[in-house]
């Protein structure tokens, strides 16, 4: 299981993804699952990948190959699509073409493969998005009334951006909430864990930031603890149930 994160907010795209893969919790690696394109001044398009590293993995060695789409003699690829949708395109009909090559296969062994692939950035002269794209090759576009999506073990960090994260939340403040994210959902779920990778793209910048966070990053560390004491310093501060409140003790009446 993986965790993957998009954010899109209007000051850019902020994009994070950790690392761990694990066949039992006695065989546990790491694996990149944030793939960034990037052609200067003119694109910057990141995918992040969760499910099956096998599927993953080949829909995107396809992708860098070329694809020629149905009706199209001239391959494309991440570096040569017009727009980000057609970009989207290509990742998903790279995703179903993997699919539809191991069904049989799967079938047979009564295996359960499932693959999914966020895609965000910007492509010059278009506006900037971010998609969730499914293995049978379909996809969403992020829209404003959630300004992210997730892929992968998503229900742990769920709740903090729901509660939190808006359209006009500053660039700053969308990371550090997308950090709070993984930092909630490795505290619930061994399956998921650092190194994370990330990329922040500001809107018409055409070009991305990226950084890996490790397990022993001094900010990721504090912010883990100071989420942790604010949690337990906000439940303090609520009422108790009034039901739950002790019995005052009767007086007596004095005859």
């Amino acid at each position: 299981m993986t965790y993957c994160v998009g954010m899109l907010v209007n000051e850019g795209l902020a994009m994070i993804a950790d690392t761990r893969t694990n066949a039992g919790v006695d065989n546990i690696s790491s694996y990149k699952k944030l793939h960034v394109t990037e052609v200067r001044d003119d694109r910057v398009i990141a995918i992040a990948t969760a499910g099956n590293l096998s599927v993953t993995q080949t829909a995107l060695a396809m992708l860098a190959e070329g694809v020629r789409m149905p009706g199209h003699d001239v391959p494309e690829t991440l570096e040569t699509a017009p727009t980000l949708f057609r970009a989207a395109q290509l990742v998903g009909y790279c995703l179903n073409a993997v699919r539809q090559d191991l069904l049989p296969t799967v079938e047979a062994e009564s295996l359960k493969i499932t693959a999914s692939m966020l895609l965000g950035g910007q492509v010059k002269g278009g506006k900037m998005g971010l998609y969730l794209i499914y293995a049978q090759g379909n996809f969403i576009e992020c829209g404003t009334d959630t300004p992210y999506l997730q892929i992968g073990e998503l229900k742990y960090g769920k709740p903090i951006l729901d509660r939190a994260l808006r359209p006009d939340t500053p660039m700053s403040e969308a990371v550090k909430l997308g950090l709070i994210s993984f930092d909630s959902t490795i505290r619930s779920n061994i399956a998921v864990g650092p190194p994370f990778d990330m990329i922040v793209v500001p809107r018409d910048g055409l070009a991305g930031q990226q950084r890996r966070i490790e397990a022993d990053d001094p900010y990721f560390k504090d912010l883990g603890r100071r989420w942790s004491e604010a949690l337990a310093q906000a439940h303090r501060n609520m009422p108790a149930p009034p039901w739950m409140e002790p019995a005052r003790p009767s007086i007596a009446a004095v005859g």
